[in-house]
């Protein structure tokens, strides 16, 4: 894509599903890679193809000292940071009446302000370059459309991107555009789930106007669309790619068994 090639990118979540696919299209254009997750069997894998142009940090999003650490890594290893994609995200599914509030409160550091402290420091590098940068945020379907046994989730995705319009607005100054992508349900490996249960993705398949979960390439293009010359043009906006979910509202998961009900949504 025009405008990537010989630039430095920083992914959060890169080990697996939405976030390796990035990473996977960064490296074929070029692009040098840092990349920020807990998940070092993943990590691992990324570098042994990465032909030396992959730096994996192991942390977590929602330590602040990772996300200073990683970033810096980024531009005392390759000198800047050009583009930086915020995927790592978790959720804990429970009914707010049943749900502990601790698991509501490590989805929102991960989801949200895991995103907060990373605009922090990816933005703190980019505004040393004389071209600013591009910052992508994942957030989700979910922060347009709510979810049985999903609050914590929907919440800390709508706080994204609101957060990411506000980034916008925040950091023009500095030629940072910042925009988000709002994914509906995809087939990556912590789906597995409710792709593997009939009843379950078939309530999902019945709102899905393209019948299926998406693959995590079609996520990470339009992803480095957004950090791409072609999308010079476009900030502070929310892209929702969900197969034309949103226009027919949320299953209704009320009626599952709370067995049925023990799914993930991560990006």
């Amino acid at each position: 894509m025009k405008g990537l090639k010989g630039k430095v990118g920083f992914v959060t979540g890169g080990g697996s599903g939405i976030g390796k696919s990035i990473v996977e299209h960064l490296l074929e254009n070029d692009v040098k890679v840092v990349v920020l997750d807990l998940n070092v069997k993943g990590l691992d894998e990324l570098v042994e193809k990465s032909n030396g142009q992959l730096v994996p940090v192991a942390g977590s999003v929602a330590k602040e000292e990772d996300v200073a650490k990683a970033v810096q890594t980024a531009v005392d290893t390759f000198g800047q940071l050009n583009f930086a994609f915020n995927v790592a995200g978790i959720v804990k599914t429970q009914l707010i009446v049943d749900q502990d509030v601790e698991d509501w409160k490590q989805t929102l550091d991960v989801d949200l302000i895991g995103v907060f402290l990373c605009l922090k420091y990816e933005a703190r590098a980019m505004r040393e370059n004389k071209d600013g940068g591009s910052i992508i945020n994942i957030a989700s379907l979910n922060a347009h459309v709510p979810m049985i046994y999903g609050s914590a989730y929907v919440a800390a995705k709508a706080g994204v991107e609101m957060l990411s319009k506000n980034a916008a607005l925040e950091f023009a100054h500095y030629g940072i555009r910042v925009n988000s992508i709002l994914p509906g349900l995809i087939a990556t490996p912590i789906n597995t789930n409710v792709l593997n249960d009939e009843k379950t993705y078939g309530k999902f398949k019945e709102r899905i106007l393209l019948n299926r979960a998406a693959k995590p390439d079609e996520i990470a293009e339009p992803a480095l669309f957004l950090a791409s010359d072609y999308s010079s043009y476009v900030n502070g906006t929310s892209l929702v790619v969900d197969g034309g979910w949103e226009v027919t509202g949320y299953p209704n998961l009320a009626d599952l068994s709370d067995e049925d009900s023990k799914f993930d949504f991560a990006d």
